[in-house]
């Protein structure tokens, strides 16, 4: 279990999360691996949110939800392995749908 507590102005609020995990009991060990996991996630997840806007796709239906998420997986892998661009994920995103030869770029970095 990890207990977090979280001070904003005068409000505190305690979240308690529970793992399962095969590590020995080392606080040290457990506490660098559920913040790496943590961080992964609060990465993904943003960018998902902010360059894909998952959070408002209103694609409900069969397996469609789950096949857009992967091709967004790709997406965000293919944009972030892109040097040529040094701005962010987003940016990238508008630039690839703007022009065909940064596009044409990205797919071709991405099948090689």
């Amino acid at each position: 279990m990890v207990e977090s507590e979280r001070h904003v102005e005068d409000q505190v609020s305690v979240e308690r999360r529970y793992y399962l995990s095969s590590l020995e009991p080392d606080v040290t060990r457990f506490s660098e691996a559920a913040r790496g996991h943590w961080g992964i996630e609060n990465c993904v997840h943003w960018v998902l949110d902010v360059a894909f806007r998952e959070d408002e796709s209103r694609i409900r239906k069969g397996f469609a939800p789950s096949n857009f998420a992967v091709l967004r997986h790709i997406a965000v892998n293919v944009l972030r392995q892109d040097s040529r661009c040094t701005r962010g994920i987003p940016t990238k995103r508008l630039k690839a749908g703007w022009d065909d030869a940064y596009l044409t770029h990205l797919l071709a970095q991405a099948g090689g």
